[in-house]
């Protein structure tokens, strides 16, 4: 763990700690419920299942964020999914959740999480960082740009890529 401002600790979430596994989920049911997770909470069957599902994903990562020595309180949570670049021929990590409880933002705890995933992401070889965000998530947005993330291009005068989804259940 590293300490941060403000008495902060990140660390790569531990599915089998308890504490984790509990603030994981309820930091992901706490952002399910802002309107920029969706604005529904997790169905019981993903706070059920869904750190012993994480842990059966060699690919799988989590960072963690507690506020607090010794009584810690669950302040933040990325959760990370290991892919493939195809192009570069090496790994590459996508950022699929980050989540700041709305009390502590703008404290740079989401900056100091997606640094400990970037050092995650390098010792793993990967060749990039990936997420989706929404457009209107302009607190977000500024976050990922001060931590050096770009909209995805390859050719200006083929535009930016959209991310598209097509639910299958």
């Amino acid at each position: 763990m590293s300490a941060l401002p403000g008495d902060v600790r990140v660390c790569r979430a531990d599915y089998e700690n308890q504490e984790h596994a509990t603030a994981l989920v309820a930091l992901l049911d706490a952002y399910a419920w802002d309107p920029m997770g969706g604005g529904h909470g997790l169905s019981d069957f993903a706070k059920a299942h869904l750190v012993r599902s994480l842990a059966e994903r060699p690919q799988a990562f989590s960072v963690l964020a507690f506020l607090g020595a010794g009584d810690e309180t669950p302040v933040g949570l990325v959760n990370c999914i290991e892919g493939f670049s195809t192009f570069a021929c090496q790994a590459l990590v996508n950022i699929h959740d980050v989540v700041v409880l709305p009390a502590y933002r703008g404290q740079r705890i989401g900056q100091q999480m997606l640094a400990l995933v970037d050092s995650i992401a390098r010792e793993r070889g990967a060749c990039k960082l990936t997420l989706e965000v929404l457009s209107g998530n302009a607190g977000a947005m500024q976050l990922y740009r001060r931590v050096g993330f770009d909209n995805y291009q390859l050719d200006p005068a083929a535009g930016q890529a959209q991310f598209l989804q097509k639910w299958l259940r």
